[in-house]
């Protein structure tokens, strides 16, 4: 079971470097000084990068520790 660990670590690592990518992507928006409507489309298409992220980073804390208790 230890390689169920380890993939659900490398998933949680990918899952942080989307969540971190994420965060600086809407930084990155807010200080371009854009007008409302382009600031709230250009968030509106890093929201399901963010969601996925989170999904993906869930998936691999659950896989990290379904790997510790069967191992």
């Amino acid at each position: 079971m230890e390689i169920v660990v380890w993939i659900g670590a490398a998933l949680s690592v990918m899952g942080l470097c989307g969540i971190v990518y994420s965060i600086v992507a809407v930084a990155r928006a807010k200080r371009a000084n854009l007008p409302d409507a382009e600031l709230r489309a250009r968030i509106s298409k890093i929201l399901p990068i963010n969601l996925g992220a989170l999904f993906v980073s869930m998936i691999g804390l659950m896989a990290v520790i379904v790997g510790v208790m069967l191992g």
